[in-house]
């Protein structure tokens, strides 16, 4: 059994990754799935504060649009992971607060070991820092190198099927975050690996092709794709003559933001600091940890024994988009240049 699966800053990813696929038991699968449950959860704060810094509301705008359905479609992979590990007599485990992502940081479990994930507003930068989150084991557009979130996920589908006999379909939790995203039961081995390969496929596109099979919309690009053109500021187009795909197309213009500085390991301190924020945005900041923190309990509720409290994790996601828009029009009092963003704290 690997140590620290439940501490965020281990490297437990690496040792079960070291592990011959073979010598893996029931725990060490449920380990992974916990652990895969943690990776998808980790994705969620820096994507969700750059996309809410954006100050054109409209989802349905370039680059916002893009954001607002990788979200989508991460609350869709997290979906199908915990239903995966309940269903073989898992636990979720969100709140205990080794498990909580600390940023900025590493991935948990040393997965793309060297990547510190931050929180901040879009930039081109933060945009190439989601797409190094995303980056697939063989990328058609560049090349990659360490652990990837895609080869995790190729372990535990070549681990599951060793597996099947326990997948009992208990505490299941089947919605929809969004059009085309139903999360389904998983009652056999085929409904593991099915998912599995949406997860890989949306996040890393496929060998032959960068857009994701499995679009809300036609031609949408998967997760690695999407951001990286957001980064380089080109669409990504096929050259008929090198027979490659290159970041060569049309521009990709960042739309307004509000300047969302980084977030400073721990939350921006309450006093003694340069940029302590006065009252009002004090409680701004500790209101939106605790909607977040509501939501992680809500989501374990509806993974142990209550479904229905799905619900109250979606009304609390819209009510920290709402706070969170709030906190990013206040400026840094050190540095009037720059705003807050949210901390995405467990209380």
């Amino acid at each position: 059994m690997t140590s620290g699966i439940l501490d965020y800053e281990s490297d437990a990813i690496l040792q079960l990754m070291s592990m011959a696929e073979e010598d893996w038991t029931e725990q060490e699968l449920k380990d992974a799935l916990q652990r895969a449950i943690m990776l998808e959860v980790s994705t969620i704060a820096p994507y969700a504060t750059a996309l809410w810094s954006i100050t054109d509301p409209d989802d349905s705008k370039p680059v916002r649009h893009t954001i607002h359905e990788i979200i989508l479609d991460e609350m869709y992979h997290f979906g199908l992971v915990c239903n995966m590990l309940t269903s073989i007599g898992g636990t979720v485990v969100l709140t205990d607060p080794l498990t909580v992502p600390k940023y900025p940081g590493a991935l948990p479990g040393g997965v793309n070991p060297g990547l510190t994930v931050y929180l901040s507003g879009l930039t081109r930068d933060s945009a190439q820092l989601f797409s190094d989150i995303e980056k697939p084991e063989n990328p058609l557009a560049f090349a990659a190198d360490g652990n990837t979130i895609g080869a995790f996920y190729q372990r535990i589908a070549n681990v599951f099927p060793k597996f099947a006999d326990l997948l009992t379909g208990q505490r299941q939790v089947t919605s929809s975050p969004g059009p085309n995203r139903r999360i389904t039961a998983m009652n056999t081995i085929d409904d593991v690996l099915s998912a599995i390969h949406v997860i890989q496929s949306q996040g890393e596109g496929t060998t032959a092709s960068p857009e994701d099979p499995f679009p809300s919309a036609p031609g949408e690009l998967a997760h690695y794709y999407a951001f990286k053109e957001i980064a380089v500021g080109k669409k990504l187009v096929f050259d008929d003559r090198t027979r490659t795909w290159e970041f060569t197309g049309a521009d990709v213009p960042l739309p307004d933001t509000s300047p969302v500085a980084r977030v400073p390991k721990g939350g921006w301190p309450r006093a003694g600091d340069p940029n302590s924020p006065d009252q009002p945005t004090a409680k701004l900041l500790d209101a939106f940890n605790q909607q977040y923190s509501d939501m992680l309990r809500a989501l374990e509720k509806a993974w142990s024994d209550d479904p229905s409290a799905i619900g109250g994790a979606i009304g609390l996601m819209f009510q920290m988009r709402d706070t969170a828009q709030q906190i990013t029009v206040v400026k840094l009092p050190a540095d009037p240049r720059s705003t807050y963003g949210p901390e995405w704290l467990l209380v």
